[in-house]
């Protein structure tokens, strides 16, 4: 029988994890060795939607390579020698943290061949990384190629290239246009779509200008094929041992547990929410602050706010809410998970948000647990571990937990940008994992507010870029009916249902409340993740979404 694209794929996404799961374990690998080449085919078979052309032999997948860039260390590209790292004291070395603007982990250039990056967010951190620099290596086999003959002799456009590159280390000027003639016959790409490709290079803050990452991936690749001097993926001891363990999880845990107890806030009623930290806050403290009265001034505020980054109004609320109830928990653990406390108590209002009244008596005003964002598989880690029972010698104290609610960003299977999911249940890729739940947020509690809202259960995937419009479209269309897909869903849920329904760590009628806003729709074109940020689009949806949790927990 001949297998469908979505069936090949889903292979494909098998093999790639069990491959990097080998890999780990054995501890070292080289891109281009017998181990590389398996994560490179199953990667070209899978083909994901936000890595674009890197199945075409000639052309290069530049707004993929942002995508990747972004969220690797500054000057990875240069690196020979890439190693995977657990936290082993380097953050009081002398080395300075390199952190990628749009994945939170600390990076370390140890000499010029050299990259040390650290991996304290389990094993979706890994299987992230490890597929990134597949892509990476994929893309500097074209560049190498497009830089020689048929009998290897390097050519006109790669000498140019070299020559750009040196200028612009010395501070140098050169012809720009120039030199986006020379990249786009190095890329495949035509003129514009290079020229365009190094504005938004330039514009990002957190990678070296296209000349240079193109330059220093074909130099690699080059010399490995001329010289025999291998690039090599390594993974530290310490890491392999940790990893697995909630080693940062409980460390994390522990923290905001310490803090609960300190503030004799254990037996009050706790409501824990996964979300951004800045919604929470400015919809809790921002009416209070600024004299607000309803859900569209709110909503106005954090427009404003969002248009003016982090201006007086933000500095404003974040002053009065520290005053007010509000402590902030940086993160040490090394989970890059930032939490704040709100006590309700030491508010002035007696309203937690507009309309929703807050109860009489301390005991049985809420306080409210905000985490950031956890990362794919961190988020089992660390919610198994925070509703746990505080140990305090001999002696288990149980959080008293209410409720628990995630909001978050997902993809969206049909819809736009900045439209709302409400899932029913979640559904882990390549596992026989479903967890079907009762939701207390549902569609009509997100109606007439002007944005669409989709429900159905939600597919929690192994990694953002290993998807493709087969996969997507096969969960879409075939009886999962599935309204988007996440990285977290399942694993929260697990830790959930293991803590209230085996555990009994938790009560077991905690309400559960989960509302995803679409960052991305992968199934239409230009729609990806790597299509660039959503900007005010995901204003609205956040807000709207915190708003409604907020009131759920008024009324629980």
């Amino acid at each position: 029988m001949k297998r469908t694209k979505a069936q090949e794929s889903r292979a494909a996404i098998e093999r790639l994890y069990i491959t990097m799961r080998h890999l780990f374990m054995r501890g070292n690998y080289k891109p281009t060795g017998v181990s590389g080449e398996s994560l490179v085919e199953a990667l070209l078979t899978l083909s994901p939607e936000i890595y674009g052309l890197v199945n075409d032999s000639e052309k290069l997948e530049l707004e993929g390579l942002l995508y990747v860039m972004e969220r690797l260390p500054q000057g990875i590209e240069e690196c020979r020698y890439i190693r995977l790292i657990s936290r082993e004291g380097y953050e009081n070395s002398g080395f300075t943290a390199l952190i990628p603007s749009k994945r939170k982990r600390n990076c370390y250039r140890v000499d010029e061949e050299q990259m040390y990056v650290e991996m304290t967010r389990g094993k979706s951190d890994i299987y992230d990384i490890l597929t990134h620099l597949t892509f990476l290596y994929i893309e500097s086999e074209k560049i190498r190629k497009n830089s020689t003959d048929p009998k290897g002799r390097i050519n006109l456009n790669w000498r140019k290239l070299k020559e750009v590159v040196e200028k612009e280390v010395k501070g140098e000027e050169f012809n720009k246009e120039a030199a986006c003639s020379y990249l786009s016959h190095l890329t495949g790409r035509t003129f514009e779509e290079t020229k365009n490709a190094v504005q938004k290079f330039e514009n990002s803050q957190n990678s070296n200008s296209l000349f240079s990452i193109i330059y220093q991936m074909g130099r690699l690749s080059m010399e490995e094929m001329l010289d025999e001097r291998d690039r090599e993926i390594s993974f530290s001891a310490t890491l392999r041992e940790r990893v697995g363990h909630h080693v940062y999880g409980e460390s994390w845990a522990n923290t905001i547990k310490t803090v609960l107890d300190e503030q004799d806030l254990l037996h009050r009623p706790i409501h824990v929410i996964s979300a951004n930290l800045h919604s929470v806050m400015n919809t809790v403290y921002g009416y209070q602050a600024l004299g607000l009265d309803d859900y569209e001034t709110i909503e106005e505020m954090a427009m404003k706010i969002s248009v003016n980054g982090k201006g007086s109004k933000e500095k404003e609320i974040l002053a009065y809410a520290m005053k007010h109830g509000l402590t902030q928990l940086p993160d040490s653990s090394g989970t890059n998970i930032g939490v704040q406390i709100i006590d309700t108590d030491k508010m002035i209002s007696d309203f937690l948000i507009p309309g929703v009244k807050l109860p009489e008596g301390k005991k049985k005003r809420p306080v409210l647990v905000v985490m950031d964002y956890a990362f794919g598989e961190q988020a089992y880690e660390c919610f198994d571990e925070l509703l746990k029972p505080y140990e305090i010698g001999e002696k288990k104290i149980p959080l008293n937990i209410i409720s628990t609610s995630i909001m978050g960003k997902a993809g969206i299977l049909e819809g736009k940008k900045g439209d709302i999911m409400i899932p029913n249940a979640h559904i882990f890729e390549g596992t026989a994992d479903n967890y079907p739940f009762k939701n207390e947020l549902n569609p009509k509690d997100f109606e007439g507010y002007g944005l669409g809202v989709y429900d159905g259960p939600m597919i929690t995937v192994l990694g953002t870029s290993l998807q493709n419009k087969e996969v997507l479209g096969y969960f879409m269309k075939s009886s999962w009916n599935a309204a988007g897909l996440e990285m977290e869903g399942a694993h929260y849920q697990k830790a959930i249902q293991s803590a209230s329904k085996i555990r009994n760590s938790i009560r077991k009628n905690v309400k559960v409340m989960y509302a995803y806003y679409a960052s991305d729709n992968p199934l239409e074109t230009g729609g990806t993740l790597a299509s660039g940020a959503l900007g005010m689009d995901g204003v609205r949806p956040a807000y709207l979404i915190t708003y409604k949790i907020l009131e759920k927990i008024g009324e629980a």
